[in-house]
């Protein structure tokens, strides 16, 4: 079975919003993977990337730990849509 894509083809839906904030707090791709490591998720760089230009899905629990590291909902992330 394969795994679910949005319309566009793309494999998660908040890769624009996750770079715009990480670009708003001036952190680098390396800076938000360490952050994330001390949550006690297993992110390098790369993950970074993946997720941003849409080729990584996104966990639940790395879903959560962005929404917290970040201080937004899950709807801002995901819809880009403040409360």
């Amino acid at each position: 079975m394969p795994k679910p894509r949005s319309k566009t083809g793309e494999k998660n839906l908040i890769g624009s919003h996750l770079k715009m904030l990480r670009q708003k707090y001036n952190l680098s791709q390396r800076d938000l993977a360490d952050k994330l490591q001390l949550s006690g998720l297993d992110v390098d760089k790369n993950v970074i990337t993946r997720i941003e230009t849409n080729k990584r899905y996104v966990t639940d629990i790395e879903l959560k730990a962005i929404c917290e590291l970040f201080h937004v909902t899950y709807d801002y992330l995901i819809d880009g849509k403040d409360n």
